[in-house]
């Protein structure tokens, strides 16, 4: 459906509504929140809102409706599949200005967010209550609240705890008329229908804007330990997982598998990176493992886990971190992989997951089917071993501009790789969502029912297409031809 370009008058009128603080066609106020977080897309608008309340959330969104304009919503611009970079002509929505925690109760284990507050700011604000918000990420001192409903954010620690649809008790959010869903209550029970609190968590903005949230708390941490350890390869990895689990149960929180290239790569790119264990391995695992208050224990269990696990061979050596300086010092060799990948050059990411159990076989056989189709390609692949999570990232060969590699080849590469992931019952996206970077082969691999039952959904909800348009859903029009 055909959309308009707003009008002099139609921004007149919404800077009226909004004030000076809530509208900015300024260019260079635009500019740091139109290029994604990669820098592969540059995007444009025709301004940039700020709303700093529900009703001007909803006053924007019906008048954009009446005059059929596109809204982009956006939290801290950290998506990994430009899922918030508009396009000429769209309003940018950010939910910056929106940043209370209305709630938050250590009695019931509830905190009630806005879109904007910072994920780092609620993780400071639960601490202050004795109690501990469980999903973190590398991009928590930008990512919003907002954004991670919106893309149903993963993380770190969902090997215990869930996605962010797991951690989500009630949302706000305003529809593409303009009306407002209002349902923030955390009942435990509630059978009326279609869970519309799910839909949207995950709709990347495709059906409505996120305006507040209602989550789950955890008490906090007694005691948390966290080790680097070092094997030969991924497949011990995956014994060493399922002996920890076995022997300490969920008190499992994490175990992020780093292979000795992604090491290497952080060393080299990244400032005050050392390598925690003096001889070379084939990977490593990150683990961490939280006990409750009253299990001061915590420290003895892992190391007697670990030490068998050496005595056993599945693990070569361990380093187990002292203080939480050094726990962080460990999860930023981790967390810094990304960041070491971009100062590297241009690569072809995926973000994908399969059965954790044939994780390990599907890394090699796929890294060595990339590197036969695509000569002197060099396959990097770590992740979140314990719930399947691969990013499997292609670099160019040594020795090659990796721009002009990258466009020569980044179509080719996600085809073959998405075949692969496809082939072995997993998906093309674990965690960073479709946006508008996967459109195209979510349209390829998606399954007709799957797209045909998307684009109900999106016609139903957002019969203008004016929510996000261009991201998520694919087209009817778009190929679903291998």
């Amino acid at each position: 459906m055909n959309l308009n370009e707003p009008s002099p008058d139609f921004l007149k009128r919404l800077a009226e509504r909004l004030g000076p603080k809530g509208l900015t066609t300024s260019p260079d106020d635009m500019a740091p929140w139109l290029t994604d977080w990669r820098g592969r897309v540059h995007g444009a608008a025709a301004a940039l809102l700020s709303p700093g309340s529900v009703e001007e959330v909803m006053a924007i969104v019906g008048m954009a409706a009446a005059e059929r304009v596109a809204i982009v919503p956006q939290g801290g611009n950290t998506s990994m599949v430009a899922g918030a970079t508009p396009s000429a002509g769209a309003l940018l929505m950010s939910l910056r200005r929106m940043n209370a925690i209305r709630l938050l109760s250590a009695d019931e284990n509830i905190a009630v967010a806005e879109a904007g507050v910072i994920l780092s700011d609620l993780h400071r604000a639960a601490a202050a209550a004795d109690r501990r918000f469980p999903l973190s990420l590398a991009a928590k001192d930008s990512a919003t609240i907002g954004g991670l409903v919106s893309t149903n954010a993963g993380g770190t620690q969902v090997l215990r705890f869930g996605s962010m649809r797991s951690l989500l008790l009630g949302i706000e959010a305003v529809l593409p008329d303009g009306t407002l869903f209002e349902g923030l209550s955390v009942l435990r029970k509630d059978n009326r229908g279609y869970d519309l609190r799910q839909l949207l968590a995950g709709a990347e903005g495709t059906l409505g804007i996120v305006t507040a949230a209602s989550l789950r708390l955890e008490p906090a941490i007694g005691e948390r330990v966290v080790a680097w350890v070092g094997m030969r390869s991924a497949d011990d990895a995956l014994r060493l997982l399922r002996k920890l689990e076995g022997q300490m149960g969920d008190a499992v929180e994490a175990f992020e598998l780093v292979p000795r290239a992604a090491l290497e790569l952080v060393l080299g790119h990244v400032e005050r990176m050392r390598d925690p264990l003096a001889g070379s391995h084939g990977c490593y695992a990150l683990v961490e493992a939280v006990f409750a208050r009253g299990r001061e224990e915590g420290r003895q269990h892992l190391e007697a886990a670990l030490a068998e696990a050496m005595e056993e061979g599945m693990a070569e050596d361990a380093s187990i971190a002292a203080n939480e300086a050094q726990a962080e010092a460990l999860w930023a060799l981790r967390e810094n992989i990304s960041e070491a990948e971009r100062r590297d050059g241009i690569s072809v990411k995926h973000d994908i997951s399969v059965p954790v159990s044939v994780m390990p076989s599907f890394m090699q056989s796929a890294a060595r089917e990339v590197e036969a189709a695509f000569a002197g390609a060099r396959v990097l692949a770590f992740g979140h071993l314990g719930d399947g999570n691969i990013h499997f990232n292609v670099r160019s060969p040594e020795g090659v501009e990796a721009r002009q590699w990258f466009d020569a080849n980044n179509e080719a590469v996600n085809r073959i790789v998405h075949d692969l992931v496809t082939e072995a019952g997993g998906s093309i996206s674990a965690e960073h969502g479709i946006g508008q970077l996967k459109l195209a082969e979510f349209a390829r691999v998606g399954g007709s029912a799957r797209l045909a039952a998307l684009r109900a959904i999106k016609r139903a909800l957002d019969p203008l297409g004016i929510m996000n348009p261009g991201k998520l859903v694919p087209l009817a029009s778009e190929t679903l031809a291998p």
